[in-house]
C-alpha cells in the first residue's frame, strides 16, 4: 500500500538520490570517485584537443609560409641564415618553431665538438630528440584517460555490490522477501554500475581519438624535421615541393587553358573555312 501511495503523491522512492542516501558513506564515496574521474577525463580531453588543434594550425603555416619565406639557399651558411629569418614566421612557443630552433642549435653545437662526428647523424639525433619531447608532451595525461576507462566500471560495480548487500540486510530485517520488496532496492543498487559505464565509455573513446590524432601529428612533425634536415644538409637546395607558391603553380595551368582555348578557336575557324 505504501508504494501506490508514493506513486500517487508524485514522488519516486527509487533513484540515484535515494540510492546515495540509503547506501551510506561507502556508496557516497564511490559515487564521488566516479564524479572526479568523469570531470578529470573531460578536462584532459578538452585541454589535449586544444593543444592538438594549435599544433595542426602551426603545421599548416609551416608547410606554406615558412618554406616560402625560407626560399632556396645557395650554400650551408646561406641556408642557416634563411632558416633563422624564416623561423620568425612560426609561433614563438610552437612545436614547429622548437624543431627549427633545435636544428639550428645542433648545427652550432656540432661546430664546437672536439671529436669528429658525422654531421648528418648529429643533426638526425638532435631533431629526433626534439620531436620526441613534443610527442611526450602531447601524450601526457592520456594515461589518466586509459586508467579511467579501464577501472571506472569496476568502481561502479563495487558501489553496486555494497548497495545490494545493504538492501538485502534491510529486506532481511524487515522480514519481507516478496518480489516487490526485493526488486526495488536491488535495481536501485545497479545504478552505480550504470554510472561507472557512463564514465568509462567516453574516456575510452576520448583516449582512442586523441591517440589517433597524436599519431597523425607525430608523422607531420617527423616529415617537417626531415625537411629541415635536408634543407640544412643540402645548403638550402632541397626543400618541400609544397613550398612552391600557388601563383607559380597556377600560371602553367592558366597558360594551358589559354592554349587550349586558342587551339579550340583555331579548330573552329578551320572548320568554318572547310565548309
Amino acid at each position: 500500500m505504501a508504494a501506490p501511495a508514493a506513486a500517487s503523491g508524485g514522488t519516486n522512492p527509487y533513484g540515484i538520490i535515494p540510492a546515495l542516501q540509503q547506501g551510506g558513506l561507502v556508496t557516497q564515496f564511490t559515487f564521488g570517485i566516479l564524479v572526479i574521474m568523469s570531470v578529470g577525463s573531460w578536462y584532459i580531453f578538452f585541454v589535449k584537443l586544444f593543444e592538438q588543434q594549435k599544433i595542426i594550425k602551426e603545421g599548416r603555416r609551416a608547410r606554406t609560409i615558412f618554406w616560402q619565406s625560407a626560399g632556396e639557399g645557395t650554400g650551408p651558411d646561406d641556408a642557416i641564415r634563411r632558416l633563422e629569418g624564416a623561423e620568425g614566421k612560426l609561433d614563438k612557443n610552437g612545436a614547429y618553431r622548437q624543431i627549427v630552433d633545435d636544428g639550428l642549435r645542433a648545427n652550432r653545437e656540432h661546430n664546437k665538438l672536439t671529436d669528429e662526428t658525422d654531421q648528418h647523424d648529429w643533426m638526425l639525433n638532435s631533431l629526433a630528440r626534439s620531436q620526441g619531447a613534443i610527442t611526450s608532451r602531447l601524450t601526457s595525461g592520456l594515461a589518466f584517460l586509459a586508467t579511467v576507462g579501464s577501472t571506472s566500471p569496476f568502481v561502479g560495480l563495487f558501489g553496486t555490490v555494497i548497495g545490494i548487500i545493504r538492501a538485502l540486510i534491510r529486506i532481511g530485517a524487515a522480514g519481507q522477501a516478496s518480489i516487490d520488496a526485493v526488486a526495488g532496492p536491488v535495481g536501485e543498487a545497479l545504478i552505480m554500475t550504470a554510472v561507472g559505464l557512463a564514465v568509462a565509455v567516453p574516456a575510452v573513446m576520448q583516449y582512442n581519438w586523441l591517440m589517433r590524432r597524436n599519431k597523425a601529428i607525430g608523422e607531420e612533425l617527423m616529415r617537417f624535421a626531415n625537411d629541415v634536415h635536408g634543407y640544412m644538409m643540402s645548403g638550402g637546395t632541397i626543400r618541400p615541393a609544397a613550398a612552391a607558391p600557388r601563383a607559380a603553380a597556377a600560371r602553367p595551368a592558366a597558360a594551358a587553358s589559354t592554349g587550349g582555348a586558342a587551339s579550340t578557336g583555331a579548330a573552329g575557324t578551320s572548320t568554318t573555312k572547310t565548309f
